[in-house]
């Protein structure tokens, strides 16, 4: 059986104890993907949300964020899309100290070889090293 993870099965296992029916259920559920009951897949919307919430909700400081995402990385017999760019966005977001999304997103930039980012978060991708779209005003 295939099952995709959404984000807040994830969250209950790296948050706050704050609701123990779904923490057991979590746990179930990663555990008969270990006993190959069951085969997992989830992915990149799922790790940005992942992310976001531990931000905003539980206020988690942003290299717990990266290490929460690299442990679900490392969950048996989870299939993640676009893993190598999720790898690729953790290692350079613990490189520049920035946050996963801008992070994915240069990766991404590269991936595709695009000449630059057309975006209004100047700071935070100059800070990545990107080139910015040249908007004219």
């Amino acid at each position: 059986m295939l099952t995709f993870v959404d984000a807040n099965i994830f969250i209950r296992l790296f948050a706050e104890r704050d609701n123990e029916t779904q923490i057991a259920q979590s746990e179930q559920l990663l555990l008969a993907a270990q006993r190959g009951e069951v085969d997992l897949v989830t992915g990149p919307p799922v790790f940005f949300e992942v992310a976001w919430v531990l931000e905003r909700r539980y206020k988690t400081a942003n290299d717990k964020i990266l290490d929460v995402l690299e442990a679900i990385l490392s969950f048996p017999n989870l299939r993640v899309l676009d893993k190598e760019q999720v790898v690729a966005a953790i290692g350079m977001a613990r490189a520049k100290g920035a946050a996963f999304a801008d992070s994915y997103i240069m990766v991404t930039a590269a991936n595709v070889k695009a000449d630059n980012v057309a975006t209004f978060n100047k700071k935070h991708f100059s800070d990545l090293g990107t080139r910015l779209y040249p908007f004219k005003v």
